[in-house]
Order: structure tokens, then C-alpha cells, then sequence
């Protein structure tokens, strides 16, 4: 397996963020898909625990995680960077944040914060992607952007409350 530089990799991290960038204005998440995952990628997010969304391949990554749930109720978050941290191995860690709309009376944004750990094949190519974010942190953000008036209702319907359900059942059980 090739061995790339921090410096390479982190060239490739900032094509990401700029990619990210992109997608946060025209709020469409598949186009950068082709050129920065590989083929046979796996994309994982584990939702607190509660649901496991697993895409294995381009073509779901492009049908699930960057198409379906990008594109209900998600329309005016954000998701900005905040650092990179390259490791070994190919392997790095991101921090974003899921920034939701609009700010809070203090002039702060309505955010929390999320991780990816990336791992990227001999093509410089990611191979494995898993994200992670405090579920608890999220459905609070919800919360006060429902407060706020603005959470969209799509999101509450088909995202918040069957997420909180899942999560009341697995504490549950």
C-alpha cells in the first residue's frame, strides 16, 4: 500500500473542504462523490447508537448519505470544518460542525460538533469513512432551533422524532 506525506494527505483533506464548501452553497452533496471516494468505499455513521447507516460503494454513498439525507429538511445547515488532524497509515480525522440555521441571541451559531475518520486507498481516494456526533447534543440543537422557529418541519417529521423514539427505545430496553 502507498504511503503518502502528511502534506499530500492534507492536500487532499482541503480538496474535501472545498468540495464541502461548494455543496453547502448549491446544497447538492453528490458531485464531488466520483472524484474523492473510491469505488468500493465504506461510508459508516452510527446514529447514537440507534441506526447504522452503511453505504458500500460510490453509488450509495451518492443514493443514501449524500443524496437522501442531504436533501430532506437539511437544506439551510451547514457543515464547516474547524481542523484536520492527519494521522498514519493513510488515515485522518476531521472536525466539522453541523450548523443549523440562523444564531442565537448572542450572536453564537446554533451548532455541535461532528468527526470524520477518513482512510484513503493507494489512488489517494477514500476507502472508509466513519462519522460520529453526540446524538443528545443534536436533538437539543433541534430543540432551540424549534424554539427559534427555525427547524424545518420536514426535518422534525422524517429526522427529530423518529430519532428521538429511537433513542427513547434503546434506553428502554
Amino acid at each position: 500500500m502507498a504511503q503518502f506525506t502528511q502534506e499530500q494527505l492534507r492536500q487532499r483533506a482541503d480538496q474535501l473542504i472545498a468540495y464541502h464548501a461548494e455543496a453547502d452553497e448549491k446544497n447538492e452533496w453528490t458531485f464531488f462523490v466520483d472524484e474523492m471516494y473510491a469505488k468500493n468505499c465504506i461510508y459508516i455513521c452510527e446514529y447514537g447508537g440507534t441506526m447504522l447507516v452503511k453505504a458500500e460503494g460510490i453509488d450509495e454513498i451518492k443514493a443514501t448519505h449524500y443524496g437522501r439525507d442531504m436533501q430532506h429538511g437539511w437544506e439551510d445547515w451547514t457543515f464547516p470544518y474547524m481542523d484536520v488532524y492527519v494521522g498514519s497509515d493513510n488515515r485522518l480525522v476531521t472536525h466539522w460542525m453541523n450548523r443549523g440555521p440562523g444564531r442565537k441571541a448572542d450572536g453564537s451559531y446554533n451548532e455541535t460538533h461532528g468527526m470524520s475518520f477518513l482512510t484513503f486507498d493507494d489512488d489517494l481516494k477514500i476507502c472508509n469513512q466513519l462519522d460520529i456526533f453526540d446524538m443528545a447534543h443534536q436533538m437539543k440543537l433541534c430543540d432551540d432551533l424549534e424554539k427559534q422557529g427555525l427547524l424545518s418541519p420536514e426535518l422534525k417529521g422524517n429526522w427529530v422524532i423518529p430519532m428521538k423514539q429511537k433513542l427513547i427505545d434503546m434506553l428502554s430496553k
